[in-house]
């Protein structure tokens, strides 16, 4: 098993753990290893860490928040060239979070502006905003990273599947696109899907999701096909630990009648290739 979305403490938000007491759960569990995200630091120096302590494979990445530059090509290089293998374009800094109210750094302060990030940004081909995405999209491409779509409206993640293509970038992870943000359709995600987008379905929807059914999330799983990515997406106090939670959306899909062998794998296999070189 392979988780590949969790976080974990030191964070801006209050986490179960610290990244060696995630670590510990997962080994416990007996995964090979997890993806460990934050919203608002790289996270690359805090896997390596921990992947030589534990002897798990824990991957590091870089969401594309404020904190960061926001979509940042040297942040992104900085991140890719020392070993990170995941990309997340913006989630907590996402316009779609502003409008969905969902929690975000300026939260924390009033003194913080309240600007959001989009793509593609609406300016001319020109401007330094395209150029800066641009050269993030050709930086996922040249180190063979994972893109990720983070928060960002549907239209916003077609886009970017277009450009992964143009790119030749065959690692692209749809983030919960039947999430509150960017709550896209179960035939919108079917299209990518077949078209070589990978679709995640996350154990946070399953328990804090407001509206979500278990047979709505099966749903999604049916449209993802063999492209079907699972994880947890936990962390958080009033979740589960996060390879239980894992655990538990597995059942919950499984008890809507899919295949546990192809859900396992979805939770396994899948992500594991997906991430690693």
């Amino acid at each position: 098993m392979f988780d590949v979305h969790v976080h974990a403490a030191p964070d801006v938000l209050e986490r179960i753990g610290y990244d060696d007491q995630i670590g510990q759960s997962y080994a416990t569990a007996g995964y090979s290893g997890f993806v460990l995200k934050a919203h608002h630091e790289s996270t690359v120096g805090r896997a390596s860490a921990l992947s030589r302590s534990s002897g798990l494979e824990v991957v590091g990445g870089i969401a594309l928040n404020r904190a960061v530059g926001g979509i940042n090509p040297a942040a992104v290089l900085s991140a890719l060239s020392t070993g990170g293998r995941v990309v997340w374009f913006p989630t907590a800094d996402a316009h779609t979070q502003e409008s969905a109210h969902l929690p975000r750094l300026g939260d924390l302060d009033e003194r913080l502006d309240r600007s959001v990030l989009s793509v593609p940004p609406v300016l001319s081909p020109d401007d330094k905003a395209t150029k800066d995405v641009t050269l993030v999209l050709d930086l996922i491409a040249e180190h063979d990273a994972v893109l990720c779509t983070g928060h960002l409206s549907g239209e916003e993640c077609r886009w970017l599947f277009r450009q992964a293509l143009d790119r030749n970038i065959s690692r692209f992870l749809l983030t919960h696109p039947s999430y509150t943000v960017p709550a896209m359709k179960a035939q919108e995600i079917a299209e990518l899907a077949e078209k070589g987008a990978h679709v995640e379905i996350t154990a946070y929807q399953l328990f804090h999701q407001p509206g979500i059914t278990a047979s709505e999330l099966a749903a999604v799983a049916r449209a993802a096909g063999p492209r079907l990515v699972l994880s947890s997406d936990a962390g958080q106090p009033d979740s589960p630990e996060p390879p239980a939670a894992l655990e538990q959306l597995i059942a919950a899909l499984s008890a809507q009648g899919l295949d546990l062998g192809r859900l396992r794998a979805a939770a396994g296999d899948t992500p594991r290739k997906l991430v690693l070189p």
